[in-house]
């Protein structure tokens, strides 16, 4: 029988007992360098359950509460300064005070507000998202990927006329089809089977036993809040010939994996959806989701045919998202800057997985581009099982180390590189993941 790989005379009940004493401390540390946060906290939570109006900005012991940022960089209201790895959950490509996104909103408001019928900006921005991603011939816009992606499931549905889903552990799709861990108990009432993420075998004999109501397939080309999991080319395949064979519809949720290269995940796999969906970035730091596909799929939306679907919604074409979303697609993340930055990103975490080699750490970043998140294992990371194996009570620690060293990423150790990190931002990651392998050998190890 193999003994557990550990420093002698340690159990694998001391060695959690030991990392939950070091996170103890950890949180203590926060609290008392953050006072001020602590006192917004509390008094958000006189207003609002938990503190906030979004559960995923929550952490032991409180969150912080940021007072301003620019470029790359925020300050809380205690007056520690950050550079922002976190870059919004992927939504804050550009930083946190583009010259463009500025002057972009500025312009629209110097056209006016809620002026309750349709602005040139609305058509512009839709072209601009139909040039860039081939998959889509047409586009209907929302308010976030959480719209976006129940309009592509309803899409399917209707157009199907089934209604099973298969979707995938780990899988998250927005708010209201959460599969982080199974399912949730507020999803939307669909009929939703899961299946393994990169499991080809297992997810080939679910579709056999329900492809005949299978209605979509709604997959991310990489798990993104469940660990930044790139797909297997055999796996995509798998979905993308399977999907034509049974009749669903294959919908890629590309609301973060959009911004790895010009022309999405998909341009990149050489892989085509039959429906699209995007957010976060694309409206350049506004509200912003859209649907978008095969033009036969889309014209269904036509309001000038008889029988259309209805799509409605007071802000989807709100003139700031059409204003800012339109300057940030053309004007800053071109083709060319999606390309440069996700190449950068990838040197990055090559970056990072050498330092964990070198000092023989038990740890991995996995992702594509500029998206990335830690692992506290060496074992391959394919599916959301494999990252909740991984030791979570190290990627705490790995958190408050980081803030401490003026580096904020998520708590759950993802990072999303901006346009605005510099390489001086980029080289103090590396340095802090360097000096938290150092001081926390004795739990890594």
């Amino acid at each position: 029988m193999n003994e557990p790989i550990g420093e002698p005379g340690r159990s694998p009940a001391s060695d959690t007992a030991e990392k939950a004493q070091a996170i103890a401390a950890a949180r203590n540390t926060f609290a008392r360098d953050n006072p001020v946060s602590a006192g917004h906290h509390e008094r958000a939570r006189r207003s609002m359950p938990g503190g906030n109006t979004r559960s995923i900005l929550f952490h032991r012991p409180f969150p912080l509460v940021i007072a301003q940022g620019t470029g790359s960089r925020f300050q809380d209201v205690d007056g520690h300064a950050y550079v922002n790895f976190l870059g919004e959950y992927t939504a804050g490509l550009f930083g946190h005070s583009h010259p463009v996104i500025r002057a972009a909103v500025e312009r629209a408001l110097a056209v006016g507000l809620n002026l309750s019928t349709q602005t040139e900006n609305e058509a512009l921005f839709a072209e601009a998202v139909c040039d860039r991603f081939p998959s889509i011939d047409l586009v209907r816009f929302t308010n976030s990927g959480t719209e976006a992606n129940l309009m592509a499931l309803a899409t399917a549905t209707a157009i199907t006329g089934r209604k099973t889903v298969l979707a995938f552990d780990g899988g998250y799709h927005g708010g209201l089809l959460n599969f982080a861990s199974g399912h949730a108990p507020t999803n939307a009432p669909y009929h939703v089977v899961l299946g393994v993420y990169n499991d080809v075998e297992g997810t080939a004999d679910l579709l056999k036993r329900h492809g005949h109501d299978c209605a979509a397939i709604l997959v991310e080309p990489m798990l993104g809040a469940g660990g930044c999991v790139p797909a297997e080319r055999a796996f995509l395949d798998l979905l993308r010939a399977e999907a034509s064979r049974c009749g669903a519809l294959l919908i890629f949720d590309e609301v973060m994996t959009s911004r790895l290269s010009g022309g999405g995940a998909q341009e990149m796999l050489g892989i085509s959806a039959d429906l699209t969906t995007l957010g976060k970035y694309i409206g350049g730091g506004m509200s912003f989701g859209a649907f978008g596909g095969r033009r036969d799929l889309m014209e269904r939306f036509d309001p000038a045919r008889d029988g259309a679907f209805a799509h409605a919604g007071t802000f989807n074409n709100n003139i700031l998202t059409m204003s800012a979303g339109h300057a940030a697609l053309t004007q800053i993340y071109t083709r060319q800057a999606a390309s440069d930055l996700s190449a950068s990103g990838d040197r990055f975490r090559a970056n990072l997985n050498r330092i964990a080699v070198e000092n023989q750490a038990p740890l991995q970043f996995t992702g594509l581009g500029s998206l990335g998140t830690i692992h506290f294992s060496r074992a391959p990371i394919r599916s959301a099982g494999d990252v909740r194996a991984a030791d979570q009570q190290l990627k705490e620690l790995f958190f408050f180390h980081m803030l401490r060293k003026g580096i904020y990423l998520a708590p759950r150790g993802m990072y999303a590189l901006s346009l605005e990190i510099a390489d001086a931002g980029r080289d103090a990651f590396a340095e802090a993941l360097a000096d938290f392998i150092g001081e926390q050998r004795a739990l890594l190890m």
